[in-house]
């Protein structure tokens, strides 16, 4: 059975560890093999904007560009439906790769056999 994680990301530039924890961990797990959809919720939402990542800082972390282009290109990045609409962020201003999703869509995957969810 393949390795399945879905990781549903919370925090953005408000709490910057637990931020760049959850991309690292998605970025790390894609780098190994295991298959990885990112889930931006919250303050994370504005991540799927071109550049946003690049804004982001915090001393001893990977550069959350890279580590966000690692995961764009071996997983799977969605932004959430409602976190979108409340920051008018259209499908037209998302980074390509990004998909935008609604709850059902993430409850279905984070409850699919074989997959392990975390939330930060």
């Amino acid at each position: 059975m393949a390795k399945k994680l879905v990781i549903k990301v919370t925090a953005g530039a408000d709490s910057p560890e637990r931020c760049s924890q959850a991309f690292t961990v998605a970025a790390v797990a894609v780098a190994s093999g295991v298959e990885v959809s990112l889930w931006l919720t919250g303050e994370s939402s504005w991540f799927a904007l071109p550049g946003r990542a690049a804004e982001f800082e915090l001393p001893h972390a990977a550069p959350l560009p890279d580590l966000l282009d690692s995961i764009l290109a071996g997983g799977r990045v969605t932004l959430c439906t409602q976190c979108a609409a409340r920051r008018e962020i259209t499908e037209k201003d998302v980074l390509d790769g990004v998909r935008i999703a609604g709850a059902q869509v993430f409850v279905q995957e984070a409850t699919t056999d074989g997959v392990q969810a975390l939330v930060y």
